[in-house]
């Protein structure tokens, strides 16, 4: 299961987007092997993500990279956990 933020109503209708932990993150790339449309790769093997929100057709794609990802480093995130907390 992708792990969307604690509190994220999973049956509601978001645009998730794709977050990665530059900390957590040792640049394997595997997350760029299953999810390509959305996921390049530096130099050095670290992933670049497109941090517009992913259409539904490709959704099973981004889950299957969070769940593959051997350093959780990779995150799928709705709308929501991307505003500033302080704004209405």
């Amino acid at each position: 299961m992708p792990r969307l933020r604690p509190g994220a109503n999973a049956g509601a209708a978001v645009n998730p987007h794709l977050h990665i932990d530059p900390i957590a993150c040792d640049g394997r790339g595997l997350c760029a092997e299953l999810f390509p449309e959305w996921i390049a790769l530096d130099d050095w093997g670290y992933p670049i993500v497109d941090h517009g929100p992913i259409p539904d057709q490709l959704l099973v794609h981004a889950r299957r990279a969070v769940e593959a990802c051997p350093k959780l480093a990779l995150t799928l995130r709705d709308d929501a956990s991307l505003r500033d907390p302080g704004k209405p």
